[in-house]
């Protein structure tokens, strides 16, 4: 682009924010097509008399917003404009912003990229308190919830229960599943422009609405053993983020699990900095370790998270989140006010799987089904290089030379398997690369539906890229 300037005399607020607005004015107005390459950041500087933290500034918050892409070395590049209704569009194409994931997967795949708690016939189960309810309680299903039970409360607080943590009932919020428990305390707590600190993999969906609701995302290096303090306590004292996303057991790709004592230095460094934390832990509900959890730690500023997604049943929508008891109305009002409230339904479901001991039941046999499937991995696999934990419905595999995380992903695909590659849960750009895939072992139908998905995994790792065509 040499002949495009952008126009700052309009606007008002800081010179980066007009110059990203104004860019993405000219990108929607079609005076930069998708395609198009932006002037370098010197060059625009030089030209329009500001400094090259200023376009800088600008550039990165465009790549936040989805608008454009850059690599280092090549450029930044408008990204392709929104389809409208006139448009074709393939149906298994990924929709941009929503990941790496297909929008309509096809049929006669395996699903190895879900850990949604497997079918263990808990649908009859939810059948009969569904009529229960619809039989007990018709006016409160018909009508919008305006008040919150004591029972959806007193099932949050067990259900969060955790070793030494046990929260009170006092410091519960009922959700529309984990997912906007986080997003909702995300909302309440933080301002736009404020950082949020992910790992550089993470469960991305969080990462994504982030930055949907204005948000800026911080990434923190992590180890074997989690997130690095040292690193966590150097991008506190540079970007002073508002809030941290952070799963310390079972880790979502990895499966890490934090060990206490690092545990205990990432409390103090937020608590030092005046980071709030919230602390997914999904599944880390579904593993025996004793560690203790993050808000033991900081329990002034931790929020916890949790649900029935991947031990009962993902469709029921249950989640609940621990708040700090000063915060806990925000974050409430901020769940209705991003979600349009709880459905009576759902969530005294919810409760009532919970309080009737429904719930531990399902997640019982959900475990010792998952549990037999990762023995299936762990035979079918034995001898190439991955993590797993007991419990949890997902194992991190690294693909051998001369593999690519994507490419792997890709030849798994022709071998009728959907798994995840590593950019599925990069948080933000990143120089990091891991050469993994995740694959979940909780979506598919049947137990020989996992042994068949493995072996022909199996087979794509013992013949190496010979054993892929890209052009087949």
């Amino acid at each position: 682009m040499t002949n495009w300037l952008p126009n700052l005399s309009e606007g008002s607020g800081p010179l980066y924010l007009r110059l990203a607005d104004r860019i993405e004015s000219d990108i929607g107005a079609g005076t930069l097509p998708a395609g198009e390459k932006l002037p370098p950041q010197r060059n625009l500087a030089y030209d329009i008399g500001v400094t090259i933290g200023t376009v800088g500034r600008a550039y990165a918050l465009l790549r936040e917003r989805g608008l454009v892409s850059g690599e280092v070395g090549r450029g930044t590049y408008v990204l392709g404009r929104s389809l409208d209704a006139n448009d074709n569009i393939e149906t298994s194409a990924v929709v941009p912003g929503e990941g790496t994931r297909l929008s309509e997967p096809p049929a006669g795949k395996l699903r190895f990229d879900s850990t949604a708690a497997p079918d263990v016939g808990q649908g009859k189960t939810i059948e009969t308190i569904l009529a229960a309810i619809t039989r007990d309680h018709p006016q409160e299903v018909a009508s919008y919830t305006r008040s919150f039970p004591d029972n959806w409360f007193e099932a949050g607080r067990r259900w969060l229960s955790r070793n030494g943590f046990k929260p009170q009932t006092d410091s519960i919020v009922p959700t529309l599943g984990a997912h906007a428990a986080v997003i909702s305390a995300i909302s309440a707590l933080t301002s736009p422009a404020d950082y949020v600190l992910f790992e550089h993999v993470t469960y991305t969906q969080i990462a994504r609405s982030v930055g949907l609701v204005g948000r800026r995302m911080a990434l923190v290096e992590s180890d074997e053993n989690g997130v690095d303090p040292d690193d966590f306590e150097r991008v506190c004292a540079q970007k002073h983020p508002a809030m941290a996303f952070l799963m310390p057991t079972g880790q979502n790709p990895t499966g890490t699990i934090m060990p206490a004592e690092r545990r205990a230095s990432i409390a103090d460094i937020a608590r030092r900095y005046n980071v709030l934390l919230i602390e997914d832990d999904l599944y880390g509900a579904l593993t025996d370790d004793p560690t203790p959890l993050l808000a033991e730690f900081a329990p002034e500023r931790t929020f916890v998270v949790g649900g029935l997604s991947k031990s009962v049943a993902a469709g029921v929508r249950g989640g609940w989140i621990s708040c700090p008891t000063n915060y806990r109305h925000r974050v409430r009002v901020a769940h209705k006010m991003t979600t349009g409230g709880m459905p009576f339904l759902l969530a005294e479901l919810c409760a009532q799987l919970v309080l009737s001991g429904e719930a531990a039941a399902i997640r019982a046999r959900s475990l010792a089904e998952i549990n037999a499937r990762l023995a299936i991995a762990r035979s079918t696999l034995a001898g190439h290089d991955f993590t797993s934990n007991d419990g949890i419905p997902f194992f991190w595999l690294s693909v051998p030379e001369p593999w690519h995380s994507g490419t792997f992903k890709n030849a798994a695909y022709e071998q009728g398997v959907l798994i995840d590659d590593e950019d599925e849960f990069k948080a933000g750009r990143s120089d990091r690369v891991f050469h993994r895939v995740r694959i979940g072992i909780s979506a598919p139908q049947k137990r020989q539906d996992v042994a068949d998905g493995l072996a022909a995994i199996r087979r794509l790792l013992d013949e190496g890229r010979a054993g892929y065509d890209s052009f087949g």
